[in-house]
């Protein structure tokens, strides 16, 4: 049992320092000495887990998609929302995360490796069909289409923000993006439980295993933290 632990462990030491090199450098520009350098493993133990670097960068896609949420909630459109906004908030502090991204928008990474994209869509289209289940959702809604547009807009928060001048906040941009997406899309009573904000997105993150608590509250659905 503790050396199965001691595997496992090592296997998620070697994709973290994968992805925080992709993320530096890029996937083609990234090479498996550097990987190892920052792993502090041997070559063996890298290749007993990831035979080549395309298997790392395989690695570190399907890592990036989680249904973390932070918390159950009585309604699935929070659930759905707060893991947006947690994405938001990690990305910026976990490399596995950004990594992806950085693959998902190279040309050349995205033809060799895919992405997390299609996954995430559904991810986001089995919570709409959950929350339209609840009666959470208005009743013309197209899951699979929704779904598809909150990854797409989401990811074009993220990309275009980085190439803005001036410093956009990811959660708070999330955050309206959901208010603006979620008002189509909503009940009237669903609509006005929802919780979106910024400091949400700190909360949620406080609550995780490591992380850090860095706000004392929520701020409700409509108001900009």
């Amino acid at each position: 049992m503790a050396q199965q632990e001691r595997a496992i462990r090592t296997r998620r030491i070697i994709l973290e320092a994968a992805a925080a090199t992709f993320d530096e450098h890029g996937y083609e520009s990234t090479t498996i000495a550097e990987i190892l350098e920052r792993a502090e493993v041997t070559k063996g133990a890298l290749y007993f887990h990831f035979p080549s670097k395309g298997d790392l960068a395989r690695g570190v896609l399907a890592a990036a998609v989680t249904r973390e949420s932070g918390r159950p909630h009585a309604l699935k459109l929070q659930e759905l929302a707060d893991a947006l906004l947690l994405l938001a908030y990690r990305l910026p502090r976990e490399p596995m995360l950004s990594a992806a991204l950085r693959m998902a928008v190279d040309p050349q990474a995205r033809r060799r490796f895919g992405t997390a994209w299609p996954e995430w869509a559904e991810l986001m289209a089995d919570l709409l069909r959950e929350a339209k289940a609840r009666g959470e959702v208005l009743a013309h809604t197209d899951e699979d289409a929704v779904g598809r547009m909150i990854v797409s807009t989401w990811t074009g928060v993220r990309v275009v923000t980085e190439g803005l001048p001036g410093a956009y906040d990811l959660p708070g941009e999330v955050a309206l993006l959901l208010r603006l997406l979620l008002t189509a899309v909503a009940t009237p009573a669903a609509l006005s439980r929802l919780e979106i904000s910024a400091a949400r997105a700190a909360h949620l993150y406080g609550d995780m295993p490591g992380g850090r608590a860095e706000a004392t509250g929520f701020v409700p659905f409509g108001i900009t933290a």
